[in-house]
Protein backbone atom coordinates (compact mmCIF):
# COMPACT_ATOMS: atom_id res chain seq x y z
CA UNK A 1 0.00 0.00 0.00
CA UNK A 2 1.70 3.13 -0.81
CA UNK A 3 5.08 2.33 -2.04
CA UNK A 4 5.36 3.48 -5.29
CA UNK A 5 3.87 7.05 -4.03
CA UNK A 6 6.35 7.23 -0.78
CA UNK A 7 9.13 6.20 -2.70
CA UNK A 8 8.22 9.06 -5.31
CA UNK A 9 8.04 11.38 -2.43
CA UNK A 10 11.04 10.73 -0.75
CA UNK A 11 12.64 11.58 -3.96
CA UNK A 12 10.72 14.78 -4.15
CA UNK A 13 12.26 15.92 -1.19
CA UNK A 14 15.73 15.49 -1.97
CA UNK A 15 15.73 18.24 -4.56
CA UNK A 16 15.39 20.30 -1.91
CA UNK A 17 18.29 18.78 0.10
CA UNK A 18 21.09 20.92 0.55
CA UNK A 19 19.43 23.96 0.02
CA UNK A 20 19.69 27.14 2.43
CA UNK A 21 16.58 28.17 1.88
CA UNK A 22 13.00 27.75 0.04
CA UNK A 23 12.91 29.88 -2.66
CA UNK A 24 9.82 30.04 -5.52
CA UNK A 25 12.40 27.81 -7.93
CA UNK A 26 13.54 25.35 -5.74
CA UNK A 27 10.08 24.33 -4.13
CA UNK A 28 8.22 24.76 -7.45
CA UNK A 29 10.54 21.84 -9.27
CA UNK A 30 9.91 19.87 -6.09
CA UNK A 31 6.06 20.04 -5.77
CA UNK A 32 6.21 19.46 -9.78
CA UNK A 33 7.73 16.44 -9.28
CA UNK A 34 5.11 15.44 -5.91
CA UNK A 35 2.15 15.95 -8.06
CA UNK A 36 3.60 13.49 -10.54
CA UNK A 37 4.00 11.32 -8.44
CA UNK A 38 0.23 11.78 -6.94
CA UNK A 39 -0.91 11.32 -10.13
CA UNK A 40 0.84 8.13 -10.78
CA UNK A 41 -0.79 6.96 -7.67
CA UNK A 42 -4.27 7.86 -9.34
CA UNK A 43 -5.25 10.43 -7.72
CA UNK A 44 -7.72 13.06 -9.14
CA UNK A 45 -5.72 15.55 -11.25
CA UNK A 46 -8.29 18.23 -9.67
CA UNK A 47 -7.22 17.11 -6.21
CA UNK A 48 -3.46 16.84 -6.76
CA UNK A 49 -3.20 20.07 -8.22
CA UNK A 50 -4.98 21.96 -5.31
CA UNK A 51 -2.85 20.08 -2.79
CA UNK A 52 0.56 21.22 -4.42
CA UNK A 53 -0.74 24.66 -4.62
CA UNK A 54 -2.05 24.24 -1.37
CA UNK A 55 1.45 23.33 -0.13
CA UNK A 56 3.51 25.80 -2.13
CA UNK A 57 1.91 28.88 -0.69
CA UNK A 58 2.31 27.38 2.91
CA UNK A 59 5.65 26.63 2.33
CA UNK A 60 6.58 30.12 0.96
CA UNK A 61 4.79 32.10 3.81
CA UNK A 62 7.43 30.11 5.68
CA UNK A 63 10.23 30.77 7.51
CA UNK A 64 13.24 28.25 8.19
CA UNK A 65 14.53 28.22 11.13
CA UNK A 66 18.22 27.64 11.60
CA UNK A 67 17.64 24.05 13.51
CA UNK A 68 15.00 22.94 10.29
CA UNK A 69 16.48 21.86 6.75
CA UNK A 70 14.17 23.18 3.96
CA UNK A 71 13.31 19.45 3.06
CA UNK A 72 12.69 19.03 6.61
CA UNK A 73 9.54 22.21 6.72
CA UNK A 74 8.29 21.11 3.47
CA UNK A 75 7.55 17.25 4.45
CA UNK A 76 5.91 18.77 7.50
CA UNK A 77 3.71 20.78 5.67
CA UNK A 78 2.94 17.90 2.94
CA UNK A 79 2.97 15.74 5.91
CA UNK A 80 0.04 18.29 7.53
CA UNK A 81 -1.92 18.66 4.40
CA UNK A 82 -2.33 14.93 3.49
CA UNK A 83 -3.81 14.85 6.58
CA UNK A 84 -6.42 17.45 5.71
CA UNK A 85 -6.85 15.96 2.61
CA UNK A 86 -7.96 12.98 3.92
CA UNK A 87 -9.88 13.93 6.58
CA UNK A 88 -7.93 15.45 9.47
CA UNK A 89 -10.07 14.15 12.21
CA UNK A 90 -10.77 10.19 12.63
CA UNK A 91 -14.53 9.71 11.71
CA UNK A 92 -16.22 7.69 14.76
CA UNK A 93 -19.57 5.60 13.49
CA UNK A 94 -23.12 6.49 15.00
CA UNK A 95 -24.57 3.93 17.34
CA UNK A 96 -26.34 5.95 19.51
CA UNK A 97 -29.82 4.11 18.65
CA UNK A 98 -31.17 1.17 19.99
CA UNK A 99 -30.62 -0.95 17.65
CA UNK A 100 -28.21 1.18 15.76
CA UNK A 101 -28.98 0.14 12.40
CA UNK A 102 -25.85 0.06 9.89
CA UNK A 103 -26.32 0.11 6.17
CA UNK A 104 -23.80 -1.32 3.39
CA UNK A 105 -24.25 -0.17 0.04
CA UNK A 106 -21.47 -0.79 -2.90
CA UNK A 107 -20.58 -2.79 -6.14
CA UNK A 108 -20.39 -6.32 -6.42
CA UNK A 109 -17.32 -7.63 -5.87
CA UNK A 110 -16.70 -4.47 -3.61
CA UNK A 111 -15.89 -6.73 -0.33
CA UNK A 112 -19.43 -5.72 1.24
CA UNK A 113 -20.56 -8.86 2.74
CA UNK A 114 -17.05 -9.84 4.01
CA UNK A 115 -16.83 -6.36 5.70
CA UNK A 116 -20.34 -7.10 7.22
CA UNK A 117 -18.95 -9.40 8.92
CA UNK A 118 -15.74 -7.89 9.40
CA UNK A 119 -17.13 -4.98 10.84
CA UNK A 120 -20.10 -7.23 13.18
CA UNK A 121 -17.21 -8.85 15.02
CA UNK A 122 -15.07 -5.56 15.30
CA UNK A 123 -18.16 -3.91 17.29
CA UNK A 124 -18.69 -7.43 19.06
CA UNK A 125 -14.49 -7.89 20.04
CA UNK A 126 -13.77 -4.09 20.86
CA UNK A 127 -17.26 -2.38 21.37
CA UNK A 128 -19.03 -5.01 23.37
CA UNK A 129 -21.61 -5.04 21.10
CA UNK A 130 -24.54 -7.70 20.04
CA UNK A 131 -24.73 -7.85 16.42
CA UNK A 132 -27.05 -8.89 13.90
CA UNK A 133 -26.33 -9.58 10.32
CA UNK A 134 -28.82 -9.47 7.87
CA UNK A 135 -28.88 -11.05 4.19
CA UNK A 136 -30.93 -8.26 1.95
CA UNK A 137 -28.98 -9.64 -1.50
CA UNK A 138 -31.86 -11.84 -2.49
CA UNK A 139 -30.24 -11.70 -6.29
CA UNK A 140 -26.51 -13.36 -5.76
CA UNK A 141 -25.96 -17.01 -5.92
CA UNK A 142 -24.90 -18.08 -2.73
CA UNK A 143 -24.58 -14.33 -1.07
CA UNK A 144 -27.21 -15.41 2.10
CA UNK A 145 -25.23 -18.13 2.10
CA UNK A 146 -21.93 -16.52 2.57
CA UNK A 147 -23.28 -14.50 4.79
CA UNK A 148 -24.26 -17.18 6.63
CA UNK A 149 -21.09 -18.83 7.28
CA UNK A 150 -19.05 -15.46 8.08
CA UNK A 151 -21.32 -15.11 10.82
CA UNK A 152 -20.80 -18.82 11.98
CA UNK A 153 -16.80 -18.07 11.65
CA UNK A 154 -17.70 -15.21 13.82
CA UNK A 155 -20.42 -16.04 16.07
CA UNK A 156 -23.11 -13.95 15.44
CA UNK A 157 -26.51 -14.51 14.19
CA UNK A 158 -27.92 -13.96 10.36
CA UNK A 159 -31.23 -12.82 10.10
CA UNK A 160 -32.00 -14.16 6.69
CA UNK A 161 -35.59 -14.89 4.54
CA UNK A 162 -35.24 -17.35 2.22
CA UNK A 163 -38.60 -17.07 0.35
CA UNK A 164 -38.49 -13.65 -0.23
CA UNK A 165 -37.62 -11.67 -2.77
CA UNK A 166 -38.35 -8.26 -1.18
CA UNK A 167 -35.24 -7.02 1.14
CA UNK A 168 -37.28 -3.76 2.44
CA UNK A 169 -39.47 -6.58 4.13
CA UNK A 170 -36.63 -8.74 5.36
CA UNK A 171 -34.65 -5.46 6.30
CA UNK A 172 -37.80 -4.17 8.42
CA UNK A 173 -38.31 -7.84 9.76
CA UNK A 174 -34.96 -7.93 10.73
CA UNK A 175 -34.89 -4.51 12.89
CA UNK A 176 -38.04 -6.18 14.29
CA UNK A 177 -36.25 -9.36 15.34
CA UNK A 178 -33.48 -7.31 16.73
CA UNK A 179 -35.71 -5.28 19.38
CA UNK A 180 -37.70 -8.64 20.29
CA UNK A 181 -34.38 -10.32 20.97
CA UNK A 182 -31.73 -7.33 22.33
CA UNK A 183 -29.93 -7.20 19.55
CA UNK A 184 -28.25 -3.61 20.00
CA UNK A 185 -26.43 -3.23 16.24
CA UNK A 186 -28.27 -4.48 12.80
CA UNK A 187 -26.02 -4.41 9.79
CA UNK A 188 -27.95 -4.71 6.74
CA UNK A 189 -25.83 -6.57 4.16
CA UNK A 190 -26.84 -5.25 0.38
CA UNK A 191 -26.94 -6.62 -3.21
CA UNK A 192 -24.23 -5.15 -5.40
CA UNK A 193 -24.09 -4.70 -9.14
CA UNK A 194 -21.20 -5.46 -12.03
CA UNK A 195 -22.07 -1.48 -12.80
CA UNK A 196 -24.28 1.13 -11.34
CA UNK A 197 -27.94 1.26 -12.73
CA UNK A 198 -31.05 2.35 -12.03
CA UNK A 199 -32.68 -0.40 -10.57
CA UNK A 200 -29.96 -1.15 -8.16
CA UNK A 201 -29.96 2.35 -6.94
CA UNK A 202 -34.08 2.37 -7.09
CA UNK A 203 -34.05 -0.57 -4.80
CA UNK A 204 -31.07 0.80 -2.27
CA UNK A 205 -33.01 4.17 -1.99
CA UNK A 206 -36.21 2.25 -0.68
CA UNK A 207 -34.36 0.22 1.82
CA UNK A 208 -32.64 3.31 3.07
CA UNK A 209 -36.27 5.01 3.27
CA UNK A 210 -37.55 2.11 4.69
CA UNK A 211 -35.44 1.65 7.86
CA UNK A 212 -34.07 5.19 8.10
CA UNK A 213 -30.38 3.74 9.26
CA UNK A 214 -28.56 5.59 11.84
CA UNK A 215 -25.42 4.96 9.51
CA UNK A 216 -24.98 4.14 5.52
CA UNK A 217 -21.74 3.13 4.21
CA UNK A 218 -20.91 2.73 0.71
CA UNK A 219 -18.21 0.06 0.32
CA UNK A 220 -15.34 0.56 -2.18
CA UNK A 221 -12.46 -1.49 -3.68
CA UNK A 222 -9.33 0.49 -3.09
CA UNK A 223 -7.55 -1.52 -5.84
CA UNK A 224 -9.83 0.32 -8.77
CA UNK A 225 -8.62 3.88 -7.99
CA UNK A 226 -10.28 6.45 -9.56
CA UNK A 227 -13.19 4.64 -11.31
CA UNK A 228 -13.93 4.26 -6.59
CA UNK A 229 -13.86 7.70 -6.95
CA UNK A 230 -16.20 7.95 -9.98
CA UNK A 231 -18.60 4.88 -8.33
CA UNK A 232 -18.57 6.73 -4.52
CA UNK A 233 -20.06 10.43 -6.11
CA UNK A 234 -23.11 8.26 -8.43
CA UNK A 235 -23.82 6.48 -4.98
CA UNK A 236 -23.57 9.86 -2.85
CA UNK A 237 -25.92 11.49 -5.19
CA UNK A 238 -28.52 8.81 -4.83
CA UNK A 239 -27.90 7.53 -0.81
CA UNK A 240 -26.12 10.74 0.78
CA UNK A 241 -24.20 8.13 2.90
CA UNK A 242 -22.45 8.90 5.62
CA UNK A 243 -18.90 7.21 5.09
CA UNK A 244 -16.48 5.00 3.29
CA UNK A 245 -15.42 1.93 3.74
CA UNK A 246 -11.69 1.20 1.47
CA UNK A 247 -10.65 -2.57 1.26
CA UNK A 248 -8.29 -4.39 -0.29
CA UNK A 249 -5.47 -1.53 1.20
CA UNK A 250 -3.15 -4.91 1.15
CA UNK A 251 -3.44 -5.20 -2.25
CA UNK A 252 -0.81 -3.69 -5.06
CA UNK A 253 -3.15 -0.60 -5.04
CA UNK A 254 -1.72 2.68 -5.84
CA UNK A 255 -3.91 4.38 -2.91
CA UNK A 256 -4.85 7.18 -5.34
CA UNK A 257 -8.36 6.41 -3.63
CA UNK A 258 -8.08 7.15 -0.61
CA UNK A 259 -6.04 10.35 -1.19
CA UNK A 260 -9.03 11.66 -3.89
CA UNK A 261 -12.16 10.16 -2.29
CA UNK A 262 -12.72 12.52 1.12
CA UNK A 263 -12.21 15.77 -1.08
CA UNK A 264 -14.57 14.52 -4.18
CA UNK A 265 -17.89 13.26 -2.16
CA UNK A 266 -16.76 15.53 1.28
CA UNK A 267 -17.43 12.41 2.70
CA UNK A 268 -14.91 10.75 5.89
CA UNK A 269 -13.09 7.61 4.85
CA UNK A 270 -14.32 5.43 8.24
CA UNK A 271 -12.70 2.18 7.99
CA UNK A 272 -10.02 0.54 5.88
CA UNK A 273 -9.60 -3.44 5.02
CA UNK A 274 -6.12 -4.17 5.41
CA UNK A 275 -6.15 -8.35 5.01
CA UNK A 276 -8.02 -11.24 4.08
CA UNK A 277 -8.58 -12.31 7.59
CA UNK A 278 -11.75 -11.40 9.33
CA UNK A 279 -10.11 -9.43 12.32
CA UNK A 280 -8.27 -6.88 9.19
CA UNK A 281 -10.49 -3.95 9.81
CA UNK A 282 -9.09 -0.72 11.01
CA UNK A 283 -10.76 2.69 11.65
CA UNK A 284 -9.02 5.11 9.12
CA UNK A 285 -6.29 7.72 11.05
CA UNK A 286 -5.36 10.62 8.12
CA UNK A 287 -2.94 11.73 10.39
CA UNK A 288 -1.80 8.16 10.48
CA UNK A 289 -1.75 7.10 6.80
CA UNK A 290 -0.02 10.07 6.01
CA UNK A 291 2.76 8.72 8.53
CA UNK A 292 3.10 5.83 6.60
CA UNK A 293 2.85 7.06 3.10
CA UNK A 294 5.69 9.66 4.12
CA UNK A 295 7.31 6.36 5.01
CA UNK A 296 7.24 7.74 8.79
CA UNK A 297 5.86 3.97 10.17
CA UNK A 298 3.00 4.22 12.25
CA UNK A 299 3.90 3.11 15.71
CA UNK A 300 0.76 3.96 17.28
CA UNK A 301 -1.30 1.86 15.37
CA UNK A 302 0.88 -0.96 16.18
CA UNK A 303 1.31 -0.74 20.11
CA UNK A 304 -2.72 -0.73 20.05
CA UNK A 305 -2.82 -3.86 17.91
CA UNK A 306 -0.59 -5.26 20.74
CA UNK A 307 -2.75 -3.52 23.52
CA UNK A 308 -5.62 -5.54 22.14
CA UNK A 309 -4.20 -8.68 22.41
CA UNK A 310 -2.86 -7.96 26.15
CA UNK A 311 -4.14 -9.98 29.16
CA UNK A 312 -2.90 -8.98 32.55
CA UNK A 313 -3.88 -11.94 34.76
CA UNK A 314 -2.18 -14.22 31.46
CA UNK A 315 1.03 -11.70 31.80
CA UNK A 316 1.04 -11.81 35.42
CA UNK A 317 1.20 -15.91 35.39
CA UNK A 318 3.77 -15.73 32.76
CA UNK A 319 5.61 -13.59 34.75
CA UNK A 320 5.47 -16.09 37.62
CA UNK A 321 6.53 -19.06 35.36
CA UNK A 322 9.77 -16.57 33.85
CA UNK A 323 11.18 -15.67 37.49
CA UNK A 324 10.77 -19.56 38.32
CA UNK A 325 12.13 -20.24 34.96
CA UNK A 326 9.17 -22.30 33.93
CA UNK A 327 8.33 -20.62 30.46
CA UNK A 328 7.20 -23.54 28.14
CA UNK A 329 6.66 -24.38 24.84
CA UNK A 330 2.72 -23.97 25.84
CA UNK A 331 3.23 -20.52 26.76
CA UNK A 332 5.71 -20.25 23.81
CA UNK A 333 2.69 -21.05 21.32
CA UNK A 334 0.44 -18.70 22.92
CA UNK A 335 2.48 -15.63 22.39
CA UNK A 336 2.58 -16.97 18.92
CA UNK A 337 -1.37 -17.35 18.73
CA UNK A 338 -1.49 -13.34 19.88
CA UNK A 339 1.22 -12.19 16.75
CA UNK A 340 -0.91 -14.16 14.60
CA UNK A 341 -4.29 -12.02 15.88
CA UNK A 342 -2.47 -8.71 15.38
CA UNK A 343 -2.55 -9.26 11.45
CA UNK A 344 -0.38 -9.74 8.57
CA UNK A 345 3.37 -9.23 9.39
CA UNK A 346 4.65 -7.66 6.61
CA UNK A 347 2.43 -4.85 7.23
CA UNK A 348 3.05 -5.01 11.28
CA UNK A 349 6.48 -4.95 10.54
CA UNK A 350 6.08 -1.86 7.87
CA UNK A 351 4.59 0.05 11.09
CA UNK A 352 7.50 0.49 12.43
CA UNK A 353 9.46 3.83 11.36
CA UNK A 354 12.06 3.49 8.91
CA UNK A 355 11.55 -0.44 8.24
CA UNK A 356 8.78 0.06 5.18
CA UNK A 357 11.39 0.42 3.14
CA UNK A 358 13.73 -1.46 4.07
CA UNK A 359 11.27 -4.48 3.63
CA UNK A 360 9.35 -3.09 0.55
CA UNK A 361 10.66 -6.34 -2.11
CA UNK A 362 11.32 -8.82 1.19
CA UNK A 363 8.46 -11.58 0.88
CA UNK A 364 7.56 -12.45 4.55
CA UNK A 365 5.28 -14.93 4.45
CA UNK A 366 2.19 -15.19 6.48
CA UNK A 367 2.97 -18.85 7.70
CA UNK A 368 6.20 -18.30 8.78
CA UNK A 369 4.94 -19.98 12.27
CA UNK A 370 3.65 -22.86 10.63
CA UNK A 371 6.82 -25.38 10.53
CA UNK A 372 7.34 -23.85 14.53
CA UNK A 373 3.88 -24.48 15.76
CA UNK A 374 4.20 -28.26 13.84
CA UNK A 375 7.09 -29.00 16.29
CA UNK A 376 5.11 -28.09 18.96
CA UNK A 377 1.95 -29.77 18.22
CA UNK A 378 4.28 -32.78 17.48
CA UNK A 379 5.44 -32.95 21.19
CA UNK A 380 4.05 -34.66 24.01
CA UNK A 381 2.53 -32.70 26.91
CA UNK A 382 5.36 -33.39 28.72
CA UNK A 383 7.88 -32.61 26.63
CA UNK A 384 5.65 -29.18 25.86
CA UNK A 385 6.36 -28.72 29.62
CA UNK A 386 9.46 -29.74 30.10
CA UNK A 387 11.45 -29.06 27.31
CA UNK A 388 14.61 -30.55 29.05
CA UNK A 389 13.79 -33.88 28.51
CA UNK A 390 13.74 -33.80 24.85
CA UNK A 391 16.67 -35.88 24.05
CA UNK A 392 17.87 -37.22 20.33
CA UNK A 393 15.70 -39.89 19.92
CA UNK A 394 12.47 -37.49 20.98
CA UNK A 395 13.74 -34.96 19.10
CA UNK A 396 13.80 -37.33 15.89
CA UNK A 397 10.33 -38.47 16.44
CA UNK A 398 8.93 -34.85 16.58
CA UNK A 399 11.08 -33.95 13.48
CA UNK A 400 9.27 -36.58 12.00
CA UNK A 401 6.13 -36.36 13.37
CA UNK A 402 6.48 -32.38 12.13
CA UNK A 403 7.35 -32.97 8.57
CA UNK A 404 10.49 -31.02 9.52
CA UNK A 405 14.67 -31.99 9.60
CA UNK A 406 15.97 -32.32 13.16
CA UNK A 407 18.13 -29.75 12.32
CA UNK A 408 14.83 -27.49 12.41
CA UNK A 409 13.91 -29.06 15.51
CA UNK A 410 17.53 -28.46 17.69
CA UNK A 411 17.46 -24.76 15.66
CA UNK A 412 14.36 -23.84 17.61
CA UNK A 413 15.06 -25.81 20.72
CA UNK A 414 18.04 -23.58 21.16
CA UNK A 415 16.32 -20.23 20.40
CA UNK A 416 13.86 -21.46 22.91
CA UNK A 417 16.44 -21.73 25.50
CA UNK A 418 18.11 -18.72 25.01
CA UNK A 419 15.04 -16.68 24.69
CA UNK A 420 14.03 -18.51 28.35
CA UNK A 421 17.12 -17.08 29.65
CA UNK A 422 16.66 -13.84 28.59
CA UNK A 423 13.47 -13.29 30.14
CA UNK A 424 14.97 -14.54 33.12
CA UNK A 425 17.48 -12.30 33.25
CA UNK A 426 14.97 -9.13 32.01
CA UNK A 427 13.10 -10.10 35.05
CA UNK A 428 15.40 -9.88 37.67
CA UNK A 429 16.51 -6.69 36.08
CA UNK A 430 16.15 -3.02 36.32
CA UNK A 431 15.11 -2.94 32.76
CA UNK A 432 12.61 -5.47 33.73
CA UNK A 433 10.61 -2.92 36.24
CA UNK A 434 10.77 -0.26 33.70
CA UNK A 435 9.54 -2.59 30.64
CA UNK A 436 6.44 -3.30 33.23
CA UNK A 437 5.10 0.68 32.82
CA UNK A 438 5.18 0.39 29.14
CA UNK A 439 2.67 -1.68 26.67
CA UNK A 440 3.36 -5.32 26.53
CA UNK A 441 3.83 -7.02 22.97
CA UNK A 442 3.50 -10.03 22.05
CA UNK A 443 6.45 -12.28 23.10
CA UNK A 444 6.92 -10.30 25.88
CA UNK A 445 4.87 -10.19 28.81
CA UNK A 446 4.39 -7.38 31.19
CA UNK A 447 7.34 -6.90 33.75
CA UNK A 448 6.93 -5.43 37.18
Amino acid sequence: MFDNLSERLERSFKILKGEGKITEINVAETLKDVRRALLDADVNYKVAKTFTDTVKEKALGQNVLTAVKPSQLLVKIVHDELTTLMGGDTAEINLKSRPAVILMSGLQGSGKTTFSGKLALMLKNKKNRKPLLVACDVYRPAAIEQLTVLGGQIEVPVYSELESKNPVEIALHAIQEAKAKGYDTVIVDTAGRLAIDEQMMNEIAAIKQAIEPDETLFVVDAMTGQDAVNTAREFNDRLDFDGVVLTKLDGDTRGGAALSIRTVVNKPIKFIGTGEKLEAVDLFHPARMADRILGMGDIVSLVERAQEQYDEAEAKRLQKKIEKNQFDFNDFLAQIQQIKKMGNLKELASMIPGVGKAIKDIDIDDNAFKSIEAIIYSMTPKERTHPEILNNSRRQRIAKGSGTSLQEVNRLLKQFDQTRKMMKMVTGSKMGKMMGRMPKMPGMPKMK
